[in-house]
């Protein structure tokens, strides 16, 4: 049981170091927000098994799915504006 807990949790560790240096390494801004918002999907995961479940839930509901909707939206209408 608490090994495969540990393995998770060390999954998703290296999962949310990875999407965090693709959202700040990447030069297209878009691929940097989906990237935040797959960080922020990981760190929901770590909270849910660190025994959060509340604080997971909320932090994929409020960052992984509101936050990136808004930064996605935006860049979308910028760039539309950008190409005519």
């Amino acid at each position: 049981m608490y090994v495969a807990s540990t393995v998770v949790q060390i999954v998703l560790i290296a999962a949310t170091l990875v999407f965090a240096l693709m959202a700040a390494g990447m030069k297209d801004i878009l691929f940097a927000a989906l990237s935040l918002g797959g960080m922020a999907v990981c760190l929901g995961g770590i909270y849910w098994t660190l025994y959060a479940p509340y604080v997971g839930l909320f932090q994929v509901l409020i960052y992984g799915g509101a936050v990136v909707v808004l930064f996605v939206s935006v860049i979308m209408f910028v760039r539309s504006d950008a190409n005519e």
